[in-house]
């Protein structure tokens, strides 16, 4: 039988404490019941001597320090799970809010998951094609690596999500066990169902699950958010053995609960103002990432993350960096300037890539194509800062190939439909057409085998046409 406590001791924005408590543990649910019969959901954050200290996920207004009463469930917060939940939108906190009803579970599973043995982890080697040639050719995803997209605030990195759910696929697999996992954090109510919109309108609604949290929900659900996201995604990745490609945004709202939470615990603050365990907090979400020996199925992760004044050594971008297997950066300047994907070439990388493409992933000249064009671009805005000194007119024939190269890279090459989805054959050939601007003896990252098979001036004059 459960105990019932009868009132509160002290109440503090999101927080409640409760005095002569015994028998509970740190991360119990409880079950709040106010005067008026309505149900609240709380987690213990802190236990100290016969003291508990609980965070009230639906917020504490409407709470009393009198006649509040609540009762421990033993166990940690779980999340219902079935393969129903394929094509369903939830709350932050796993509650279904399409109005389709309870699903039926199979199983509940802890939303802090359960640690993975390294030992029994698989080294991610197939890619991901999204379709975008940026990320395709320069930046490749790799399956089962976490990439989180380093965004500023109103760019273009929602549309980006979206195209990035509707073209994903598998690279050697033909789709059919492959499915996306958004969990959306204190997102405005149209930027909602902009994403809800998009995936019914493409027809990939049912290949998606949605943890909703929107701007108006209570800040503490947040934290939930994406745990309950990637509960989700962990148990049809690794006992339904699907594919999983886990979008979660925004980190930075994730953060801001973080503090908010963490201000209200009285805790000393970090950088910023954000907790000292920060860091610990985002690799809990971020190492959820991955492939376990026994499935066939995996988890990849993209965090996007809006950097608060485009400062890309804020903390967040910062801690992300260092646990994530590099980033995706999106480019204010080249959003002015009406370039969609605005994706910065040279500040991305993807530290996984080396190992997914190639011959029998890709295909065999991708990693020189990729290693030139990155060269080439750097040039670039070396040619670039010059000409903006001396004016272009003084610059050597060389930097002029290479001025012209770059205005041809941006337009053909970085930029591309919302509705484009280009094959890895179409991003490597474009590649190969753009260095077929440059000089022979500038391309010294390529083989001469190489050079000999795929360049071609004809391709470069038809591109600048």
């Amino acid at each position: 039988m459960s105990i019932q406590y009868i009132g509160l001791s002290e109440i503090n924005g999101p927080l409640v404490a409760l005095d002569h408590v015994k028998g509970v543990g740190y991360d119990e649910i409880a079950n709040i019941r106010l005067s008026d019969g309505t149900e609240r959901v709380g987690r213990i954050v802190e236990i100290s001597g016969e003291k508990a200290i609980l965070q009230v996920f639906e917020g504490t207004k409407g709470l009393s320090l009198t006649n509040t009463k609540t009762s421990f469930t033993g166990k940690p917060m779980e999340l219902a799970l079935s393969e129903e939940m394929l094509g369903r939108v939830f709350s932050g906190s796993g509650k279904p809010i399409d109005g389709l009803g309870d699903i039926y579970p199979e199983k509940f599973a802890d939303i802090n998951g359960k640690p993975l043995n390294p030992v029994s982890r698989t080294y991610p080697r197939n890619y991901i094609r999204t379709g975008i040639s940026s990320i395709d050719c320069l930046m490749t995803l790799i399956r089962g690596q976490k990439l989180p997209i380093f965004s500023g605030s109103g760019l273009s990195h929602n549309k980006l999500a979206v195209q990035i759910v509707r073209q994903a696929k598998i690279a050697d697999e033909n789709g059919q066990d492959f499915a996306v996992v958004f969990g959306a954090m204190g997102v405005k109510n149209d930027v909602a169902d902009y994403f809800k919109k998009s995936f019914a309108e493409s027809g990939v609604q049912q290949k998606v699950v949605m943890f909703m949290n929107l701007s108006n929900d209570p800040i503490i659900e947040r934290i939930l958010t994406p745990r309950c996201a990637l509960t989700a995604a962990e148990y049809l990745a690794f006992e339904k053995n699907m594919h999983i490609l886990v979008i979660l945004t925004d980190i930075t709202s994730y953060c801001e609960a973080l503090r908010e939470f963490s201000s209200s615990k009285g805790e000393i603050p970090g950088r910023k103002g954000y907790p000292g365990y920060l860091y610990s907090d985002l690799a809990s979400l971020y190492e959820r990432a991955g492939i376990a020996e026994g499935s066939t199925g995996s988890v990849t992760q993209i965090p996007i993350l809006t950097m608060p004044n485009d400062d890309i050594t804020h903390p967040i971008p910062d801690l992300t960096g260092y646990i994530t297997e590099g980033q995706i950066v999106l480019d204010r300047s080249l959003d002015q300037t009406g370039i969609y994907p605005s994706i910065s070439i040279l500040p991305s990388l993807s530290r996984l890539m080396k190992d997914g493409i190639g011959e029998g992933y890709t295909r065999f000249d991708h990693s020189s194509v990729a290693n030139q064009l990155f060269a080439a671009y750097a040039k670039v805005q070396d040619a670039r800062a010059l000409a903006s000194v001396i004016g272009e007119e003084e610059l050597s024939e060389v930097d002029r190939q290479y001025m012209k190269f770059g205005v041809q890279f941006e337009k053909h090459f970085i930029t591309q439909g919302f509705n484009e989805d280009r094959s890895i054959e179409e991003t490597l050939d474009l590649g190969w057409s753009l260095l077929s601007l440059l000089p022979k003896s500038e391309l010294d990252r390529i083989d001469a085998d190489m050079l000999d098979k795929y360049y071609d001036t004809n391709k470069a004059d038809n591109l600048s046409d």
